[in-house]
């Protein structure tokens, strides 16, 4: 995408359009048991897709003060859920049955294997007729199933059945991190845009096409436009707020001892707080200034959005595609889980006490994704922030959770092609890793290698984080994929180099200390640890001193 599509000028397309410039396992029962009967159950509520609207003043992660209801909720006791779970669901669902009653009740280990790997695809074809009705409320089963991949939770031990019945439901921190069946429904309903890795196709060469197209990027430039005007909004908020704080100081008078009639004069702290006063108003104009240029790129971009919208209903409507959206999202999910996976992991689709042995607190729940992502923020201070017009934003990633036995946590999307000032990156993480944590990091190292690489674009080799590393890694000879010494190195500079015990090299140390920088608090404790540090930490008060940092 074009380097200036976000500096105010409109594209070049769209202004020609418009006319403008600028394992106490139960046996399954015989499937024609199962589906004599419509299923009656209840149906939960499905939990809303928040976090879609950036807030790019936020500081941080919400603490973390509940991780688990007191009480859980008695659907893994129904003896119809599994039944539940494949009822309304056609040929599949039998295919599916089939294949796991041969799976569950093979006793030659040979066999078993077979019906394991039989049971994958078929299982796949399943989930996405489930998905397909995710935009409306699903049964319980059906959720639970999208969500942790529980089919059968006799499959699970009581304990273990325990604990999933405690996970929060909703998502009461109104964070960007979704289990698999609140994305579906989000992108269904059209609150989230598909992945853009596959993209859905569209007809060429008419003039739908080319409206919806762009329609997207006016609706992306229109997000941002939004964000930075909310922004500049509450900016002017907090300086408001300081200002009044500093002018009641500056009000209090103290009476003179030799003359009580007479108030002495101002103090040093009510010194102090009238130069801070001038910088406070000469901010407050600064601030007026940009927040006037942002309600116009807002009005223009909400007027350009309006507009298309308009032409597009003229012309008969979206343009029809050829995949639904939540299929090419489940195709682009299924791929994504195999990558957490990887080619000698598991890929068995279903929650099993056979497979699954983490504790709790290594399950990726909401909460824990949310606890754990706030620990990285704590340690490396930029690790969610994005540079736009000269000024540092924090622009937490949405975060996808996949119920496999991944080991491994990616990015795969660093920020919406539409809208690169403002929007949220896309991290996938897996539900049951051996170690949640390492997950978490490598998700967390490869959105910052890619927004690094998209930052410096062309000159990805040569500026910048990406830069300093590509050419510390040519000056080594190194062979492999650039990326994944990456992510090993950004792991040692979290788990080792964060407390002070020293892994790297020493040119990959100072790159990291200058293009990644530890928080405050981190510095502060590692300058004492040894003279490394404390020289890495000297350079940083030279650049300081000398305006260059």
């Amino acid at each position: 995408m074009a380097g200036n599509a976000y500096n105010g000028d409109m594209d070049p397309e769209l202004a020609a359009l418009l006319g403008t410039a600028g394992s106490d396992n139960s046996p399954l029962p015989d499937f024609n048991d199962l589906f004599g009967e419509k299923n009656k159950d209840d149906f939960a509520d499905i939990s809303s897709a928040s976090g879609g609207d950036v807030d790019i003043t936020a500081s941080g992660f919400p603490a973390v003060t509940k991780r688990l209801e007191e009480k859980g909720h008695s659907f893994f006791n129904d003896p119809n859920y599994y039944k539940t779970a494949l009822s309304n669901e056609g040929d599949i669902a039998q295919r599916v049955h089939n294949i796991l009653q041969k799976y569950l009740t093979a006793k030659d280990p040979k066999d078993r294997s077979v019906f394991r790997q039989q049971f994958i695809s078929p299982f796949w074809e399943f989930l996405f007729g489930i998905g397909r009705k995710s935009t409306s409320k699903l049964a319980p089963s059906k959720k639970y199933l999208l969500r942790f991949g529980i089919l059968h939770p006799t499959f699970l031990n009581a304990e273990t059945r325990d604990f999933f019945s405690k996970i929060i439901d909703d998502n009461v921190l109104e964070q960007p991190v979704h289990y698999m069946d609140e994305w579906l429904y989000a992108v269904g309903t059209s609150k989230m845009r598909p992945s853009s890795t596959d993209e859905v196709k569209i007809a060429k060469g008419n003039t739908q096409s080319k409206l919806q197209s762009l329609l997207e990027k006016a609706q992306g430039k229109f997000d941002g436009a939004r964000v930075l005007l909310r922004s500049k909004d509450k900016e002017r908020d907090e300086i408001e707020k300081i200002l009044r704080d500093r002018l009641s100081a500056i009000y209090e008078r103290t009476p003179l001892n030799e003359y009580s009639e007479v108030s002495d004069c101002f103090t040093e702290g009510q010194k102090m707080s009238i130069t801070e006063i001038q910088n406070l108003l000469k901010a407050l104009l600064k601030n007026d200034h940009e927040l006037g240029l942002s309600i116009r790129d807002f009005i223009g971009a909400q007027a350009d959005v309006e507009i298309l919208a308009d032409k597009l209903a003229n012309e008969g409507g979206a343009v029809a595609v050829d995949i639904g959206a939540i299929d090419t999202e489940l195709d682009t999910i299924r791929q994504m889980a195999k990558m957490t996976i990887g080619r000698q992991g598991n890929h068995f689709p279903v929650l099993t006490a056979e497979y699954f042995h983490s504790v709790p607190n290594e399950v990726a729940t909401r909460e824990n994704i949310i606890a754990m992502l706030a620990r990285i923020e704590s340690i490396d201070a930029e690790a969610f922030c994005r540079v736009y017009k000269s000024r540092l934003n924090r622009i937490a990633p949405f975060v996808l959770l996949i119920p496999t036995y991944g080991d491994m946590g990616f990015c795969w999307e660093p920020f919406d092609r539409y809208n690169r000032a403002t929007s949220r990156g896309r991290i996938i993480i897996p539900m049951y890793p051996r170690n949640l944590y390492l997950a978490v990091l490598t998700a967390v190292a490869d959105l910052r290698w890619q927004v690094a690489k998209e930052k410096a674009s062309f000159y990805w080799m040569e500026e910048g984080l990406t830069g300093h590393y590509y050419q510390w890694f040519q000056s080594l000879k190194l062979k492999g994929d650039i990326k994944e010494y990456f992510i090993r190195d950004y792991i040692l500079w979290m788990t080792k180099e964060a407390e002070g015990i020293q892994k790297l090299d020493k040119d990959v140390r100072g790159t990291f200390w200058r293009h990644m920088p530890f928080t405050r608090e981190v510095k502060e404790r590692l300058r004492n640890r040894s003279f490394v540090y404390q020289e890495l930490y000297q350079r940083d008060m030279n650049r300081a001193m000398s305006d260059g940092y």
